[in-house]
């Protein structure tokens, strides 16, 4: 038999195998063999001579060199791969070549011509217009527009849209807004017609932007242009439609969202609550967060920021704290932004405790607390009476090196209302001086807390010299200015009542002129009543109530009970104390929550007559129970509480009304106890001032 070849030649194997030469470098993973390969997959190399065995480095066999080939069969599936890898290598090598060229070129038309063609000798394919604009253009969007013409006419494109859509993108990225525009009338001119990514990515460059009409002008226009509106598209039409202020259509489409089952996102949902927040349905924008998380959507920072602010909004305080314990429990990571939300929301329901636990965090965490944040905490303690934690709040505050952070006209005037609200008069003349010195002027707020802490104490004097600072200043007395006045003059002495009446009349004349006729006994309480009913006819409805709850102060305090009741009528016909009295078949209630000591005492006054009248005409009778509401807590007009001051009032009066011990700030009574106690007193007697 004859002998065969123990070995042939590759090339001898496969004379006519069709291929190109492909080699790629590559080195071994042996350390010991630190030399480049080349793989092949066309014939085996020619062999070089061996060197003399002297010329060969540290002793290396034969046939060693700088450089090994390994041959791969063309007929494996190996050799494929090899030639795809060498042909994508060189292709990516080619584009990102051609976009490092745009890219470094200026925005100039013959230089971006002149780079691309020297990019593509050949007619390059959409894809590669696609990748070279993506990549390019990033960096110079400039050259975008440039670049994309010349793909338009030089490149092999069948949908001229995609790379419309690329470049609207990259101005999107870039906040180019006038260029997008441009670019738009572009494609009209050309004949290019737009798809639903086109419309998509303009309201979305818009919206980020801050163009929301813009946003909505070009949602509108889709059925124009045959497109109907993606999930993505309704997202960000629904935040522009809530942005350009047009809650009506927002919320309609919302609705539509619904109705069609379609996915919400919590863009959509963040918008919603937004718009209910802006509009104050409150409950709405609790509804739909609880909606969104019954449909599987998982709240975000935003969303949850978002429903922060509207239940701080809407004054519920503890709702807040409840979000606040699912963001926690849900460990999603709060923002500045929620720290602020959360200050707002106990700072403004006077949640003192929650508050100052959010602004020692806050501290904690080396956040940038600004002089607003400062001056809500401020005025939360001042309206509640915090005074250790207010002063170290304006210790902080002066101790801040940001500018930002340091105390303004408000955080003084905060000050002198805290020391004012506590009698503290050295503290309020002490801010007032360092007011001055840090270059503010004292402004109408501080004036009025001044004037009220000196009337309080007590210093009628001073109150007349604070009221000198005012005319010194310019400033013009307000309705709230007034009413301090009147408030001062309630509890000032009859011998220098004068003075701060006085005040009162170059302040507000047809004022001084009521308060003159109450005091004077020998004016009638009809012609008092008639001035009492003018002045309460053109006063603004926020101060209408405090000028009625002073002027009755001051009645009581003269011993005026009859222009107190004919004040009351007056107010009642006004509409200024409504529902004071309600009366169902079980129970009669007088209710004094709001009203001051002077203004209860003198309501009081009228009901009992009301009921002396009733038991002695003999007609209806009294109900099984009888209640007086005065509420519980701080009185606005005493250092006191209602409750307190009444409680030792009826006990003065004996009467049978007991503090009941399941409803706070109620008093009850029973129809027989009252009878009888009615039955021993005469009416006149009821209520002696």
């Amino acid at each position: 038999m004859a002998s065969l070849p123990l070995c042939r030649s590759p090339s001898s194997l496969l004379p006519s195998w069709p291929h190109r030469p492909v080699s790629a470098s590559f080195h071994p993973k042996s350390s010991s063999s630190p030399v480049a390969a080349q793989v092949s997959v066309q014939d085996l190399p020619p062999q070089d001579p061996a060197p003399p065995a002297d010329s060969r480095p540290n002793g290396t066999g034969p046939g060693s060199s700088n450089t090994r080939y390994l041959w791969v069969n063309p007929n494996s599936p190996r050799a494929a791969g090899v030639v795809r890898a060498r042909a994508g290598s060189g292709r990516r090598s080619r584009l990102a070549s051609a976009a490092a060229a745009l890219g470094a070129c200026e925005p100039d038309e013959a230089a971006v011509a002149a780079a691309l063609e020297a990019a593509f000798p050949e007619l390059p394919s959409e894809q590669d217009a696609v990748i070279v604009l993506n990549t390019a253009a990033a960096a110079r969007p400039e050259t975008a527009a440039l670049a994309l013409r010349w793909f338009l006419a030089n490149a092999g494109v069948r949908r001229k849209v995609i790379l419309y859509n690329v470049v609207l993108k990259l101005l999107r990225k870039k906040r180019r807004w006038s260029e997008t525009e441009a670019l738009w009338g572009e494609m009209l001119r050309e004949g290019v017609q737009p798809d639903n990514a086109t419309f998509s990515t303009i309201i979305s460059c818009a919206r980020a932007c801050g163009l929301p009409s813009k946003a909505v002008e070009w949602f509108e226009k889709m059925p124009e242009f045959g497109c109907s509106p993606d999930m993505l598209t309704y997202s960000a039409v629904i935040d522009a439609y809530g942005r350009a202020g047009n809650a009506e259509a927002a919320l309609r489409l919302y609705d539509r969202a619904r109705a069609e089952k379609w996915q919400l996102d919590p863009v959509i949902c963040s918008t919603v609550i937004k718009i209910h927040s802006t509009t104050g349905n409150f409950d709405g924008a609790l509804n739909v967060f609880e909606e969104m998380k019954a449909a599987g959507v998982k709240p975000n920072l935003v969303v949850y920021n978002t429903m922060l602010d509207a239940m701080g909004r809407a004054m519920r305080p503890w709702v807040v704290k409840t979000i606040h314990r699912e963001m926690v429990d849900q460990q999603v990571q709060p923002s500045k932004a929620t720290y602020s939300c959360l200050l707002h929301a106990y700072t403004r329901a006077r949640y003192g405790e929650d508050a100052m636990a959010m602004y020692r965090l806050m501290k904690d965490e080396a956040m940038d607390i600004d002089v607003v944040h400062y001056n809500m905490l401020l005025s939360m303690c001042a309206d509640i009476g915090y005074v250790d934690e207010a002063e170290e709040i304006f210790r902080d505050m002066k101790a801040s090196m940001d500018s930002r952070s340091r105390p303004d006209s408000w955080s003084y005037s905060s000050m002198v209302t805290l020391y004012s609200s506590t009698t503290n008069v050295l503290g309020a003349e002490g801010i007032l001086n360092e007011m001055v010195g840090a270059g503010f002027k004292p402004n109408i707020f501080v004036l009025t807390s001044l004037i009220r802490c000196y009337g309080k104490a007590g210093r009628t004097d001073d109150v007349v010299r604070s009221f000198g600072m005012l005319e010194d200043l310019g400033i013009s007395p307000d309705d709230r200015f007034c009413g301090c006045l009147l408030s001062v003059a309630g509890n000032t002495p009859a011998e220098e009542l004068g003075k701060v009446i006085n005040c009162i009349e170059r302040s507000n004349a047809q004022l001084g002129a009521v308060v003159k006729l109450l005091v004077d006994r020998s004016a009638s309480s009809e012609s008092f009543r008639e001035a009492a009913s003018e002045l309460l006819s053109n006063a603004r409805g926020v101060v209408k109530m405090p000028y009625c709850n002073c002027l009755m102060d001051l009645c009581v305090n003269l011993n005026q009970m009859e222009k107190a009741c004919a004040l009351l009528d007056a107010a009642q016909q006004l509409g200024i104390y409504a529902n004071i009295q309600t009366r169902t078949q079980t129970q009669w209630s007088l209710h004094l929550r709001g009203l001051s000591v002077g203004a209860a005492l003198t309501t009081l006054h009228v009901w009992m007559n009301d009921l002396y009248t009733a038991l002695q005409n003999g007609g209806e009778g009294l109900p099984p129970l009888l209640g007086i509401h005065t509420g519980q807590g701080k009185n606005t007009y005493s250092d006191r509480g209602l409750a307190t001051m009444f409680e030792a009032r009826l006990k003065e009066l004996d009467a049978p009304f007991h503090e009941a011990p399941d409803k706070a700030g109620w008093f009850l009574t029973t129809s027989v106890a009252a009878k009888h106690w009615l039955e021993t007193k005469k009416a006149s007697e009821l209520v002696a001032v």
